[in-house]
């Protein structure tokens, strides 16, 4: 595991079954997965094994593991290089060159040149900002933006950031005790990481500055700090709650609320949302767009530049972010003198073999989706999804009618239930309508002497759908329950099957 954050390591538990191999990771990236363990209680079953970036390990084979350190918006990240038979291959991760770190650790420039010195046979190399031109921003250039807006607010703070951004969180704790303001956690995964970033040693909170949320009406406005999560607006975080006025925490005009991250791709209207409602309540928001309170933590192109010149590698594969970031990080390799058939650019599941002398592409996996869905992990397929989506747009419409089983004449109903599709006291007249149209059906049926279960159900299905849609122009999921008086002893009286 190269850092902690959710998309390297949120995975974990649910593979970790299918994979009880030891987990190698940096003494903070392990304390992070640790109590992701815990929630599934899986710690006691995993092999936890610490790695400094100094560190070089052997593996299975003729394999052997060196790690560098690297700057990103998390402490203790590290990049891997992997020496084999045929060469070395680099796993850069999530990087960017921050000569300025908060920790005050750079990047290990020495390790990369003396790597590129040795020879890189092929560089996995992060490509999320490669289409911004330039250097990214270091995160010391957060801080002092941080200090302004707490120099000059005279109300409550409400600070939002991702809950593993441990170096921005050390600089609100440090503003906050420059200005004389008790700091409230609030938010479950931003409550976890800060207690174990503090046990660890890789945040400096002194314990007299914490105030509990039931605490804080005790303060005076100016000496408070509320450092929470929903920096992506998700529903159930504690900021978009609060926007809504769904939280015990509320706001109070003069608040000054900092959104201290920007939309990930898909976010958008999310966070705009939460922006809106909070303006709405009164507050003065600072957000991204119209400040300087986010930088990136992943390197723009002049970095993936260095990274490259560093380790001058014979193959390059952009890894991370979108394929348009791995095609400008293409163009980047390119104009370094890469030659552009050494330069692959995959998609998920792209197999890459490697010789001493040779790389190529040799062929692909089928990839796909594995939704998480209670308990159950990849049980989800692509017919339940189907389901649920038309329950969620069209409703249900249940049809329930009991006949002979001699004669196929119709004893009682048919009784429509529905659910999600019409208001039943509104639409009495179609509902009525829809019967006459289903008992039409069934009498068709049972003349022709056709009332076979599955051809019923799918008769039923048929003529139903057609009405509803020609009604209504909504095409609800029909569920057709036959049953039989007396039973014929078929087995099919209460089959719920669509």
């Amino acid at each position: 595991m190269t850092h902690g954050h959710e998309d390297h390591i949120g995975a974990l538990p649910f593979i970790i079954s299918e994979l009880p191999v030891p987990v190698y990771g940096t003494r903070l990236t392990l304390g992070l997965v640790e109590a992701k363990l815990m929630e599934y209680n899986l710690h006691q079953q995993v092999d936890l094994r610490e790695i400094t970036a100094d560190d070089s390990i052997a593996i299975s084979g003729s394999f052997n593991l060196e790690f560098f350190r690297t700057n990103h918006s998390i402490p203790d990240s590290v990049g891997i290089a992997v020496n084999t038979p045929v060469g070395t291959i680099v796993y850069t991760s999530d990087f960017k060159f921050d000569q300025t770190p908060v920790d005050g650790r750079v990047t290990d420039f020495h390790r990369l040149a003396a790597l590129g010195r040795r020879g890189v046979l092929a560089a996995l190399v992060d490509s999320t900002n490669a289409d911004r031109p330039g250097y990214t921003a270091s995160e010391k250039q957060v801080g002092a933006t941080i200090d302004d807006i707490f120099r000059l607010a005279e109300g409550r703070i409400i600070f939002a950031t991702f809950a593993t951004n441990i170096h921005r969180i050390q600089q609100v704790i440090a503003a906050a005790r420059r200005y004389g303001r008790k700091i409230c956690i609030i938010g479950r995964s931003i409550i976890n990481s800060v207690e174990i970033a503090s046990k660890l040693g890789y945040l400096d909170l002194p314990a007299e500055m914490i105030v509990e949320v039931d605490q804080i009406q005790k303060f005076p406005f100016k000496e408070l700090v509320l450092l929470t999560t929903g920096s992506q607006g998700e529903p159930m975080s504690a900021l978009t709650r609060i926007s809504q006025s769904e939280h015990r925490v509320s706001i109070i005009p003069g608040d000054t609320v900092i959104i201290a991250a920007s939309p990930i791709p898909g976010n958008e209207k999310l966070v705009s949302r939460t922006v809106d409602n909070l303006f709405r309540r009164g507050a003065e928001v600072i957000y991204q767009s119209v400040s300087g309170i986010h930088v990136s933590g992943h390197g723009s192109a002049e970095e993936i530049k260095l990274m490259l010149n560093l380790l001058r590698p014979s193959y390059l594969v952009p890894v991370h972010g979108e394929y348009r970031h791995q095609v400008h990080c293409a163009k980047i390799a390119a104009s370094l003198g890469i030659p552009k058939e050494n330069i692959f650019l995959t998609e998920p599941g792209t197999i890459m073999e490697f010789s001493e002398d040779q790389g190529c592409i040799s062929g692909s996996l089928t990839m796909s989706d594995v939704l998480v869905d209670g308990l159950g992990v990849g049980d989800v397929g692509n017919v339940v999804l189907r389901d649920r989506r038309i329950l969620a747009e069209e409703g249900i419409v249940v049809i329930v009618v009991v006949i002979d089983g001699m004669t196929g004449e119709i004893l009682e109903g048919p009784e429509l239930v529905t659910r999600g599709f019409v208001y039943v006291r509104e639409a009495e007249e179609l509902l009525i309508e829809a019967r006459e149209i289903i008992t039409s059906r069934l009498q068709s049926l049972a003349r022709e002497k056709l009332l076979d279960w599955n051809v019923a159900k799918a008769n039923l299905r048929e003529a139903a759908g057609q009405f509803f849609f020609e009604k209504t122009g909504r095409r609800p999921m029909i569920l057709p329950i036959i049953m039989e008086h007396p039973p014929s002893g078929r087995g099919e009286e209460t089959e719920l099957s669509r």
